[in-house]
Parts: C-alpha cells; sequence; structure tokens
C-alpha cells in the first residue's frame, strides 16, 4: 500500500491480499481483484479482472459468455464493502458488510471474458453502522450497470 499525497484519508492501490483483508470473500466469490483508490468516508474505485476462466461463464451462456447483472452488482458491493471497512479501520476486526437494500438498478451493456471492469462507489450517506451506496460498473469508459444499495456492518452471525 502506498499513500498518494499527503492526503492521509487517501490510499491505495491496495492488492488482492489487502482486498481479502477488508472481506471474507474467497474464491470463487471474490470480485474484486485490485483497487485502485479508496478515499475513506468518500469513494473507491476498483477492478474486477474479469476472466474466460470464471465458472459462471459455464452456463452463463455456452456460445456468448456474458457476465450475469448480479455479479456485476455483487462484484460493486464488494468493492463498497473494501470501502466501509477501510473508512472505518475495520480490516480483520471479523466484521461484515450485509445488503439491506438493493435499488434503481440499471444495466447498460454485457461484459464478457478478457475485459477490466471498473467499480467506482460513492457513499451517500454513513450513520453508524449503516451505509448507502452509489455504485457504477464500467468497460473501456462506458457504464455496463448502475445501481444504488444499503449496506449494515455488523458481527457475523
Amino acid at each position: 500500500m502506498s499513500e498518494q499525497g499527503s492526503d492521509s484519508a487517501v490510499i491505495g492501490p491496495l492488492d488482492v491480499t489487502r482486498v481479502m483483508a477488508a472481506l471474507p470473500h474467497r474464491y470463487p466469490l471474490l470480485l474484486v481483484d485490485r483497487v485502485e483508490r479508496v478515499e475513506k468516508d468518500k469513494s473507491i474505485t476498483a477492478i474486477k479482472a474479469v476472466s474466460m476462466n470464471e465458472q459462471f461463464f459455464q452456463g452463463h451462456f455456452p456460445g456468448r459468455p456474458i457476465m450475469p447483472g448480479v455479479l456485476q452488482i455483487e462484484a460493486l458491493a464488494q468493492a463498497a464493502g473494501v470501502l466501509a471497512v477501510e473508512s472505518m479501520d475495520l480490516a480483520g476486526s471479523g466484521k461484515l458488510v450485509y445488503f439491506m437494500a438493493i435499488g434503481d438498478t440499471k444495466f447498460r451493456k454485457p461484459v464478457e471474458p478478457g475485459c477490466l471492469l471498473q467499480l467506482d462507489v460513492e457513499i451517500v450517506q454513513m450513520r453508524r453502522n449503516i451505509c448507502k451506496f452509489e455504485g457504477k460498473a464500467s468497460v473501456d469508459g462506458q457504464v455496463t450497470c448502475e445501481t444504488s444499495f444499503t449496506a449494515m456492518i455488523a458481527d457475523p452471525p
């Protein structure tokens, strides 16, 4: 990890080891490969390298592989989880980030194997352990998915 500039609220890039310290997800459901930049309490830019080797491409769809839209939302949620954990200094605490609501989702363009899916998430509101986010996924600057969602940071059940 390296600091960028003199603003200690901005960190990045973060490799997959640091991502795994913030999230409990592991293969095959870890959908954030790298974090380019985190501005604590504000935003995150992360990357999912979409490979033909992804398990979901076996059935979605044979002969025309497309990343399922719900997995794009999950990737945005995982990026938001990293943002929340880094903002609250909870890495390694065992806390989990749970979906509470998903809304106003639009899918704009298919995501195919071989691309880098950029995940941009902003915190809209943060109160104690509840956060509202807006997220946008894109490939080569073209939006593939956008959504808003709410999550709660809590202990495991």
